[in-house]
């Protein structure tokens, strides 16, 4: 909370710092250069917050000039139009958008961008859609991709997305530079909703030929796990969105139910290499996920599917030791029946 309090008192110093160079029309350059400064400290979390913090400081700012138009920020300086991103005038959002040149100056301001396709106005989501894909190839590949890593991992909670505004942040995650900052991103990455983003990516072929990689380096064992499954499978799959599914409509109980879709991988590696890595990772949720698909193929693997029973029921964890204990006791149903030789 103290640490919000602090970074909310720099904001509202830089605003005020930034409209009065501008008024005076002294040091406005280094009044925007602090501004952008300080807008790179902000995380990408609770942007609403910022985002209108912001807008409400500089439309006080306006209210008190004696040059109370929200133009002049824009005439005086070019760089000063990323500001017009969030006026409360829809007008000039659509036409900053459409007048928009260069690189974003840091990761806020390039969120503020990728915020405009949720924007409610049908017309600067339009004009959203048709200048992104140029910003963001003249922007900072780190910016891009620390943006598209909370995007993606959220977007199915943006009422107003549309497919081809998802099309479009994939095709931006299709560029080469920005496709090995998220692999990047994927294997060192320690927190953050990993699983989420791996998940929508997966809508394209973007990552398959990185996820032997990522399943053998990841460094959170969930993400290990579920690139494992991915390989195993030889699919990936994806939530869509929600729809309200009506459970008793009689006293008007219902739920939300995920919308699943899925895709072939385009890759395949063989069980046998998949098998062996995976039940020697350290984590056991890896190693979870490996006796699961074991038991899968029990049938198929002949004399080895003994060697990694054993293996899977001397665990140390409890759960992967379960599976293996239970892939002992088939194979010897299997043997009774005569299923395996």
């Amino acid at each position: 909370m103290q640490k919000c309090q602090v970074l909310t008192d720099h904001v509202v110093y830089a605003v005020r710092d930034l409209a009065r160079s501008v008024y005076s029309g002294d040091k406005v350059e280094a009044a925007m250069s602090a501004f952008v400064a300080t807008t790179s400290q902000l995380p990408l979390v609770n942007l609403d917050y910022w985002e209108n913090l912001i807008r409400f400081e500089l439309m006080q700012s306006l209210r008190s000039s004696i040059r109370p138009k929200w133009g002049c920020w824009s005439k005086l300086n070019q760089s000063l139009s990323w500001l017009d991103l969030i006026s409360c005038d829809g007008y000039m959002r659509e036409k900053t958008l459409l007048t928009m040149n260069g690189a974003a100056p840091n990761v806020f301001f390039f969120s503020m961008i990728i915020r405009r396709l949720n924007d409610w106005v049908p017309q600067v989501r339009k004009a959203a859609r048709e200048r992104i894909p140029k910003i963001a190839s003249e922007s900072n590949p780190e910016h891009v991709v620390e943006v598209l890593c909370i995007v993606l991992s959220n977007w199915n909670s943006w009422g107003r997305i549309e497919e081809a505004d998802k099309k479009i942040l994939l095709q931006i995650a299709s560029q080469d530079a920005v496709i090995e900052l998220l692999k990047h991103k994927l294997i060192s990455s320690s927190s953050g909703p990993l699983l989420l983003l791996l998940s929508q990516l997966g809508r394209t072929a973007i990552l398959d030929k990185h996820l032997e990689q990522i399943s053998a380096s990841a460094l959170q064992p969930w993400v290990r796990a579920r690139a494992y499954r991915i390989l195993f499978e030889r699919r990936i799959v994806w939530v869509e969105g929600k729809r309200w599914e009506w459970t008793d409509i009689r006293y008007c109980k219902g739920r939300l139910k995920s919308i699943v879709s899925e895709r072939s991988l385009e890759i395949q590696i063989p069980f046998l290499k998949l098998l062996e890595r995976s039940a020697i990772d350290r984590s056991s949720i890896v190693r979870r996920v490996s006796a699961e698909f074991l038991i899968q193929e029990l049938d198929s693997l002949g004399d080895l599917s003994k060697v990694y029973a054993d293996k899977f029921a001397a665990d140390s964890s409890s759960s992967v030791s379960e599976r293996g204990k239970f892939a002992l006791k088939k194979l010897k149903e299997m043997r009774r029946m005569n299923v395996v030789p």
